[in-house]
């Protein structure tokens, strides 16, 4: 699936990714096709096409919203990577203020890059649209991805398994994880529904769910990138290649991908940054002072 023209528009950047260090809008919606049992899937094919694509809801179809927003600078010898939480309250150009990522639910891809762009006064110069299905079956193809989990967890994601989502029971420490787990992990941020014995820590938020979606990115660069893993890679290559393009949407392409993927092994794997909040905001959202966003944008492109 190719990335909505009017996201296009909206982006600054050029394919030199390698020479130049350019700011990468990750985004990962919560839109879930038809034939999902999930609490929220799209009702027809059409609609989830136009919502995996970054498209601004038209002729019926419902928006959906981000689940992962997140910016990485990366080229010129920099990769670094800076969680936005989902909740963040902000100006949403032409819907007054609100959680962020309701951006994507009002005007899809095109919105939330200038939304993002506007919060923390950066251009943004190209954008990635993880697609669940197609993430699970990418991390499953590299052999899953190995994640230190801080604490043991516990959880269901959108009503869990017995309701048509997501149980996953983890471990303290090193996990391995299939696709399926790592996108739970990912989008961990509620308790479980009526089971005691599966309930996240205590003071689990959307900072924890954040550093799990960076663990994940970090854990996806080791398997590509580690040389134990190079006979898995070549034997695997084919398999690997074939599912990449089908885990994202964006206007990369090919000649910028391969320049993208060599920036996080030249510059290493730098420190991850969350913006942290003040407090909470109006509707349940999360309050990010001009301070901490004037900090992390300075981190970002230093």
């Amino acid at each position: 699936m190719k990335l909505d023209g009017d996201a296009k528009d909206a982006l600054q950047g050029n394919p030199w990714l390698l020479t130049s260090a350019q700011n990468i809008l990750i985004l990962g919606t919560d839109s879930r096709s038809p034939d999902t049992l999930e609490p929220g899937a799209a009702q027809e094919q059409r609609c989830y096409d136009q919502q995996a694509t970054g498209k601004a809801p038209s002729n019926g179809c419902a928006g959906a919203r981000a689940d992962t927003v997140m910016v990485v600078r990366a080229g010129g010898g920099k990769f670094k990577k800076l969680s936005i939480p989902r909740d963040s309250y902000a100006e949403i150009p032409g819907h007054g203020s609100e959680k962020i990522n309701g951006a994507y639910s009002y005007g899809g891809a095109a919105l939330m890059i200038d939304t993002v762009s506007n919060f923390l006064d950066i251009p943004i110069d190209h954008v990635v649209i993880m697609n669940f299905t197609g993430f699970e079956d990418f991390i499953n193809a590299i052999g899953g991805v190995k994640v230190n989990v801080p604490q043991r967890l516990c959880a269901n994601i959108s009503g869990g398994k017995k309701n048509g989502g997501i149980t996953i029971r983890l471990k303290k420490g090193d996990n391995t994880l299939n696709g399926q787990d790592a996108l739970a992990y990912s989008r961990t941020r509620e308790d479980s529904v009526g089971d005691p014995n599966c309930q996240l820590p205590a003071g689990y938020s959307d900072l924890n769910r954040a550093a799990a979606q960076q663990a994940v990115m970090s854990g996806i660069k080791n398997r590509l990138t580690s040389p134990l893993r190079l006979p898995y890679n070549f034997i695997k290559g084919p398999i690997i290649g074939w599912t990449a393009p089908k885990a994202f949407v964006s206007d990369i392409g090919f000649l910028g991908m391969p320049q993208l993927a060599l920036s996080s092994i030249f510059a290493g794997d730098s420190k991850p940054d969350v913006l942290i909040p003040s407090g909470p905001g109006p509707g349940g959202s999360l309050e990010i002072p001009d301070s901490e966003r004037r900090r992390a944008a300075r981190a970002l492109q230093d």
